[in-house]
């Protein structure tokens, strides 16, 4: 690399690929660039490599959604994985691919650095995707996210809404019946040899106690249910947010509020008898526990303050019920609810931030 470098560099033969160049190098290694002026605190972990912590807390919840696609149409053991696995793959290279394709187009169009967030973005779009999802709307919903959702807004760090999200909302809207209803969850492929029969079923947010008198809570909590490819999974998500948490990248602070949220409004609902079962079944089906580890922890889109992270996470929780309790022709409130506190997190944070001068001043009167 360092060999070659030169060639790259401004005035070289292919220096106007010198992003991409930058791409590749800073993703193989950590960049030997210093900082020439100024007090900094020096630190190997940069952007990419926080990206790839998150990607490693994504793990837990993706294999065991490769098993768990497999084990929906019956099979078991390796053949359900390697079921899972080749029903996904595909989806994930279609998001890599579109999504990087276009990142590496606006770099070069704009001579900037080629941003990272991608990384994380590319795997979780196949995963809060039913794995039903035909490749070119994967694709499609990609684009739209990238290209509306964070490059007209600037790139990584300057998006208003989580570009994932973005992503399933533009499917979700544009192409309903894929994304929503009975008909998603089905299969009809051949695997090494055999047919794999052809499955249709409602998730558990169609009708909730129906769903959880065919399914126990502790395979709602396994995942072992019909859902989207990485969110059947609380107990999968959770290994995926205690390694988060352990390493500092996600908000402690919001993680819980979400969780707190949404069983508050859940208990007020079944207090006011507008709901028949447990408060806590909507943090163990859908996509909540999903969202509320690795969505609404966004450093980028959602509350910058703490007090900021408290309320947005909790107003994300209960927004999220609420919406899947009273709106019927929106089962799944995770992610409305999300893109919504998206909107609203900074205006959360500048009433903080003038709470908390408005008490200074105050103070500094008291004081004179």
């Amino acid at each position: 690399m360092d060999n070659i470098k030169p060639a790259f560099a401004k005035g070289g033969k292919l220096g106007f690929l010198e992003s991409t160049f930058d791409a590749f190098e800073t993703f193989l290694f950590v960049p030997n660039t210093t900082t020439r002026k100024g007090a900094h605190i020096r630190d190997c972990n940069d952007m990419k490599r926080t990206m790839i912590v998150v990607v490693a807390a994504l793990i837990p919840a993706f294999l065991f959604g490769c098993y768990n696609t497999g084990s929906q149409v019956g099979l078991e053991g390796f053949q359900a994985f390697a079921y899972g696995l080749v029903r996904v793959l595909p989806m994930v290279c279609v998001s890599y691919i579109v999504g990087l394709a276009i990142e590496f187009g606006f770099a070069q169009a704009r001579g900037h650095e080629v941003n990272e967030g991608f990384l994380v973005t590319g795997l979780l779009i196949p995963m809060i995707f039913p794995v039903s999802t035909p490749l070119w709307m994967v694709g499609l919903s990609t684009a739209f996210a990238v290209v509306l959702g964070k490059e007209v807004f600037g790139g990584t760090g300057m998006n208003v809404f989580n570009p994932a999200l973005l992503a399933r909302a533009f499917a979700f809207f544009a192409y309903t019946p894929a994304m929503s209803g009975e008909q998603v969850w089905y299969s009809d492929w051949t695997m090494m040899g055999a047919q794999v029969d052809g499955i249709t079923g409602a998730t558990a947010l169609n009708d909730m106690p129906a769903f959880f008198a065919d399914h126990s809570a502790l395979d709602a909590f396994l995942g072992f249910i019909p859902g989207s490819f990485g969110e059947t999974s609380t107990l999968a998500i959770l290994i995926g947010a205690a390694i988060l948490l352990f390493t500092g990248v996600a908000s402690w602070r919001t993680m819980v509020s979400v969780f707190v949220g949404g069983l508050a409004m859940g208990y007020l609902f079944q207090a006011l008898g507008v709901t028949a079962f447990p408060a806590w079944y909507h943090l163990i089906v859908g996509g909540f526990a999903f969202g509320a580890v690795f969505m609404a922890t966004d450093p980028v889109t959602s509350a910058q303050t703490n007090k900021g992270k408290y309320i947005v996470g909790f107003m994300t929780g209960a927004v999220a019920v609420l919406i899947r309790v009273v709106n019927p022709a929106y089962p799944e409130g995770m992610m409305l609810s999300i893109l919504f506190m998206n909107a609203l997190a900074p205006l959360v944070d500048y009433f903080v931030v003038e709470a908390n001068i408005a008490r200074r001043n105050k103070r500094l009167k008291t004081v004179k």
